[in-house]
């Protein structure tokens, strides 16, 4: 795989959008490139607005520092080494989960967001577009 394709995007957010549906909650789901950008950005019906720029956000984080989301929680809180680590990045950085990278042959080549309930069903809804992207 070259690159991260609106095609793949396309199956990644089928999968997770279809997992949201499951939980039932609405969603906004968001897959960027090894380079933090946009590929593709989907928001169900009736998904938070405000999940728009979380999602994006998640995703992007997850490119910045090749992880997921959720591993920055515990190093983030107050007296912890990287507190205050979402205050860098302009407040781009996303600091709990629902943020996972996407991995071809060991290396990072995007990442997926998910913003819109529970930090536990955004990760839900995550994970079902990296399995789906680990099936392609």
């Amino acid at each position: 795989m070259e690159k991260l394709t609106l095609e793949t995007a396309k199956k990644l957010i089928e999968a997770a959008e279809q997992e949201a549906a499951n939980l039932g909650v609405a969603m906004v789901i968001s897959v960027v490139d090894d380079g933090g950008n946009m590929v593709a950005v989907h928001r169900m019906n009736d998904a938070w607005l405000a999940s728009i720029d979380i999602a994006q956000n998640k995703a992007w984080t997850s490119v910045a520092l090749k992880m997921p989301t959720s591993n920055l929680e515990a190093a983030t809180i107050p007296n912890a080494e990287l507190y205050g680590l979402n205050t860098t990045n302009s407040g781009r950085l996303v600091i709990f989960g629902g943020g996972i990278p996407l991995l071809k042959d060991g290396k990072v080549v995007g990442a997926v967001g998910a913003s819109g309930s529970s930090v536990e069903h955004d990760v839900k809804v995550a994970e079902a577009a990296v399995k789906a992207f680990e099936n392609l």
